[in-house]
């Protein structure tokens, strides 16, 4: 008689890949919608009297709305289902899209970049906790992590597209603007035809519409887990309580140091790259996407590597490189050294940040049950937007005033506590079911750590 399998054993199939595909689309738009804002920016101010401060609210409107976003609908995807604020959210980003391109003051921008970082930041709990939750457990960390790589690579689109469209004239912004409604609007159609999730459902005491997902999906000798599902009412500060506290610390505090300065650089790499002597009024915007799509490559090996060697040591070791790569591109910055020097520092930096990126998706969601896995991952990105959308306000104005090496120097002891967070906080979840991962609270430490080669390699390192 053959044993009966759990979905965390199945081989990767057709339906994972079209379930990453629903859920990727959260991080493209960030990326793209982000991204635009950059271009367009550049040749609005031409047309509408902008101060500093009114573009940096322009600039950080959406991430002010991810805040809120992800923490109301973290909670909301654990309290009334995945699907349901998937197709909304999807709904409001593609709307308010296609209204940006009817604005004619700047105010009007602020308040829609806000509202679509609300609807982005709903959109991100759902797509960690989704994959997470349908993943097969030897390969979940490579398909949750894999999402980030949608974020590049709508970060490096949006640069191409708003590129290309410079040539439109005055009112190329207005056509930037609104062409994020096009993939938005794609997406809320794909994801018509997506199951819930069965574990949510299991969760609320919906078993037999959970086993009916099960079995269309996988067919029959398939169940959803080795142990049953608990029953368990979301309580949104659950997430503070009964041990998983300090996880929600770590997530919070690593995805925080980590983002901060990928948002400010990457937001602001046109005025970063034409400080550093390259900028001709265009090829700025071309290098940023080139730099974006080159930032790619960091995220094939971390993919390989986070299911190989575990997420402790592709979270730490990325942070300490990218951390002594802006030093150095601070300590070079008045040196005017050649372009492709500091070209191939920015891809150094790039890939090793591209590439522990991808734990911001998989520490989140392999840390917390069900019933506030969401709430979680939605806390998690409200707290690192909000320090983002700090970052991004202040850094053109510290920049002004202090310059790009001192910019630098403050990126990169950012990613150093971040690299000292890491040693001291991380846990390690590789090759294990989400009910073991969400019950490492009750662990002891040493029952999850590195082994004793790893630790005294980092403790070298940093003596």
């Amino acid at each position: 008689m053959n044993r009966v399998r759990t979905m965390e054993e199945m081989p990767l199939s057709g339906f994972h890949f079209k379930m990453f595909t629903y859920t990727s689309g959260s991080t493209f738009l960030d990326g793209y919608i982000i991204g635009i804002i950059a271009v367009a920016l550049s040749v609005m101010h031409r047309q509408i009297d902008m101060s500093l401060t009114v573009m940096g609210l322009i600039g950080t409107a959406m991430l002010v709305g991810m805040f809120f976003g992800g923490i109301i609908g973290g909670y909301l995807t654990d309290l009334i289902g995945r699907k349901t604020i998937f197709l909304l959210d999807m709904l409001i980003i593609t709307i308010a899209s296609i209204l940006q391109f009817y604005v004619n003051d700047p105010i009007q921008l602020v308040i829609l970049r806000f509202i679509l970082g609300v609807a982005v930041g709903a959109d991100y709990p759902i797509a960690g906790t989704l994959m997470a939750e349908f993943s097969p457990k030897k390969n979940r960390g490579a398909l949750i992590g894999g999402l980030s790589a949608l974020w590049y690579t709508g970060y490096a689109i949006s640069y191409l597209v708003g590129y290309f469209m410079l040539s439109l004239g005055d009112t190329s912004w207005k056509w930037m603007l609104l062409s994020s409604a096009i993939p938005s609007f794609l997406l809320l159609v794909a994801r018509l035809n997506m199951p819930e999730s069965p574990r949510w459902l299991a969760n609320k005491g919906r078993e037999k519409e959970a086993n009916a997902i099960i079995q269309k999906i996988y067919g029959d000798g398939v169940v959803m887990s080795e142990e049953p599902e608990i029953k368990e009412k979301t309580t949104f500060f659950d997430m503070f309580r009964n041990g998983y506290g300090k996880w929600m610390l770590f997530v919070a505090v690593f995805w925080s140091l980590q983002v901060v300065p990928t948002f400010a650089i990457g937001t602001y790499i046109p005025v970063i790259l034409g400080q550093f002597g390259f900028a001709d009024g265009k090829s700025e915007y071309l290098g940023s996407a080139v730099l974006n799509i080159v930032y790619l490559a960091g995220l094939i090996p971390a993919l390989y590597l986070v299911e190989k060697y575990g997420r402790r040591p592709t979270l730490i070791w990325p942070f300490l490189v990218s951390s002594i790569t802006l030093f150095i591109l601070g300590a070079t910055s008045g040196a005017h050294l050649s372009f492709v020097f500091t070209l191939v520092l920015f891809i150094i930096y790039g890939t090793f940040n591209t590439g522990m990126g991808i734990h911001q998706w998989i520490y989140p969601t392999e840390l917390f049950p069900t019933h506030i896995r969401g709430t979680a991952v939605g806390f998690g990105t409200g707290v690192s937007r909000i320090a983002s959308a700090i970052g991004t306000f202040l850094f053109p104005t510290f920049l002004a005033n202090y310059g790009v090496a001192a910019t630098m120097y403050i990126c990169g002891a950012l990613f150093f506590v971040g690299f000292l967070v890491s040693i001291l906080m991380a846990p390690e979840t590789k090759n294990m079911s989400l009910s073991e991962t969400s019950s490492l609270r009750n662990l002891k430490r040493e029952n999850f750590e590195p082994n004793k080669a790893i630790n005294e390699t980092i403790k070298k390192t940093i003596n």
